[in-house]
């Protein structure tokens, strides 16, 4: 066997491999969505078989109307549109000041602010946590939309991210526009923006998803089912003598429907910016 015959064998064979690798993961972290799915629309009688069942035998929609008429889920699901499109607008307009003013605006002891800014990347923010609820809590925004949306208004992820795409930029579009005249508001606002649709996207999707999936801030901070996110609604559907996995599910279902709907069409911009923001020219 020739030596190339040799090399093609093992890129076969490790072209293999690698995908047997992406299909087990794919499996890993489609399963659960699949068995949430699944038995949502499974009759009590299928869920407390002995043995388990993987696709229900009709399409049985009394467990979704259950959830309905005991939960205000469709109020906890409004909270969470209200709250998550309030972060991301506010992450993307704070983002991207900041990250201009890092990209392109000369300032004393600007790498070192920007070195401490990713420093916190390193703090997790169950450190952060009591400071923060003490804060709200002297401000009186307890149970109230301004103590879910302003702890989250500014990231160091998205100020990181859309930096490292700004640079990407070409500096000849910029220096162009000061010969003409414009200042920072006008280069940002005509030129940055429009280049930067992609970041800007992956930074709103990344965003809606990460405040969406939120669980022990909004725990803390609201003590009223009407200003309770549907994660936190969620577990309203629990009860601690008898647990009804079908109606639990069919809850988490319902959670999961716009997150999965944003993720499947926002995925190809979110691995894009992602991407791109990774490289530095």
């Amino acid at each position: 066997m020739s030596a190339h015959a040799i090399r093609k064998k093992k890129i076969r064979l490790t072209s293999l491999v690698h995908y047997l690798v992406l299909v087990i993961l794919a499996i890993i972290v489609i399963y659960p969505i699949y068995f949430a799915f699944s038995y949502t629309f499974m009759t009590p009688q299928e869920v407390s078989t002995a043995t388990p069942n993987f696709f229900p035998n009709s399409l049985y929609l009394e467990n979704i109307k259950e959830v309905l008429a005991t939960t205000p889920i469709l109020r906890f699901i409004l909270n969470s549109f209200i709250i998550s499109i309030a972060v991301m607008i506010g992450e993307i307009i704070t983002g991207s000041l900041a990250a201009y003013a890092f990209a392109f605006v000369r300032f004393k002891g600007r790498n070192i602010i920007f070195a401490l800014f990713l420093a916190t990347l390193m703090v997790p923010s169950e450190v952060t946590l009591i400071p923060r609820y003490l804060m709200m809590q002297a401000f009186g925004w307890m149970d109230t939309y301004q103590g879910l949306i302003v702890p989250h208004l500014a990231t160091v992820f998205g100020i990181f991210l859309l930096r490292q795409f700004f640079m990407q930029l070409p500096k000849e579009l910029m220096e162009a526009a000061r010969m003409d005249g414009a200042g920072h508001l006008r280069i940002f606002l005509t030129i940055i923006l429009p280049l930067s649709r992609p970041a800007i996207g992956t930074l709103g999707v990344y965003s809606f998803l990460n405040t969406w999936n939120q669980y022990l801030w909004p725990l803390l901070m609201t003590n009223s089912e009407e200003m309770r996110p549907v994660q936190i609604g969620i577990t309203m559907l629990q009860d601690e003598e008898f647990m009804s996995w079908n109606i639990v599910l069919a809850g988490v279902t319902i959670a999961l429907i716009p997150s999965l709907l944003l993720l499947v069409f926002g995925l190809k911009q979110l691995v894009a910016g992602i991407t791109a923001g990774a490289v530095k020219q």
